[in-house]
This record gives structure tokens, C-alpha cells and sequence, in this order.
């Protein structure tokens, strides 16, 4: 697998809250679908929107199916303290794997882009919960950056903006509402 150099430009391949918040600077920023993995609220949060005795649940690129997010461009001036920045970032609980995937654009190219992968051998690996336990996990996650329920209206904001179905998160999102 091939990983960014720290002096060429890259692109990122953002499925949840980088596409809303990617605290980075980038030169361009498009649609683009990754084949092989499916955006899922699988990981359990411990850090960010959690803590461990009362996780909460953020969304992880999981193995099967497919993902419609947005790629951003990465000038290689920037890519050092990019990938450092994002490796900071993702790479705290060391629950994903940092990747370097194809992915298509919506002009039809295909290009490489750097992503994490969920690892489902972490014990912070939460799988598919049924719907009623992910929505308690969400309504009841809290940690320094905000709740979980929080985290999850604004991805599900966000992907209602692009015109990216969820699958079950609008689902969950509605049963934690209603169960708050």
C-alpha cells in the first residue's frame, strides 16, 4: 500500500466529519465515490465524542459495499503537516487503518486517495449495532468535542446537503431524538 509522500500533492477521501470540518487546507474539493467500503456508525467514541464509561458512536469506512463522499485536494506544500495533521487526528485510538484507496471522481476519473479504514479487531470496533442501541449510544455519548448526537445531525445535515443517503443513519438519528 502506498501512503502520501510528505512533498507531493494528494488527494483525501472525506465520508464523515472531514467533509463538514477537514481542518485543512486544500486546493480542490469534489464529489467521489470509493468502492469496497460503506460509511457506517461503527466506532465507538472514547476520546472525542465520549468517554469510557459512556461512549458514543462515530462513523468509521467499513468493509463491503460502497461510500459517496467528497475527496479533497492537498497541495504538496502542504502535505507534510496534512498527513501529520490527519494522522493527529484519526490515528489517536489507533482504531483505523490509514489507507491509500481508489476512488472515483464525479468527472469520471479515478484517482488515489488517502483514507481510514475502520480496523474491526479494535475493542473500540462497535460493528452493526441494531437500530435501537446505536440510538442509545448517540443520545447518550458525550465528550470534549460535543455529544454524539451532535456529531451524527451534523453528518446527516451535511449528507442531506450533497444528496447522500445514509442508509440507517437518519433512522437513528430520528430514534435518538425521540428518545432524548
Amino acid at each position: 500500500m502506498t501512503l502520501p509522500k510528505r512533498d507531493a500533492p494528494f488527494w483525501v477521501f472525506a465520508y464523515g466529519s472531514l467533509m463538514w470540518r477537514p481542518g485543512f487546507p486544500h486546493v480542490d474539493s469534489r464529489p467521489a465515490v470509493l468502492h469496497g467500503y460503506h460509511r457506517a456508525l461503527c466506532v465507538y467514541s472514547t476520546r472525542y465524542r465520549g468517554t469510557p464509561e459512556r461512549p458514543g458512536l462515530v462513523l468509521g469506512l467499513d468493509r463491503g459495499g460502497s461510500c459517496r463522499g467528497r475527496v479533497m485536494r492537498v497541495s504538496g506544500e502542504d502535505a507534510g503537516h496534512v498527513i501529520a495533521y490527519l494522522n493527529e487526528r484519526e490515528m489517536v485510538n489507533r482504531v483505523y487503518t490509514p489507507r491509500t484507496l481508489g476512488v472515483r471522481l464525479d468527472d469520471g476519473r479515478r484517482v488515489r486517495a488517502y483514507a481510514f479504514t475502520v480496523r474491526r479487531d479494535h475493542a473500540q470496533y462497535a460493528g452493526k449495532l441494531p437500530l435501537e442501541r446505536a440510538a442509545d449510544v448517540v443520545r447518550l455519548g458525550h465528550g470534549p468535542r460535543g455529544s454524539s448526537l451532535e456529531y451524527l445531525e451534523n453528518t446527516v445535515a451535511h449528507l442531506d446537503e450533497l444528496g447522500i443517503t445514509g442508509g440507517p443513519l437518519h433512522r437513528i438519528l430520528e430514534l435518538a431524538k425521540r428518545r432524548a
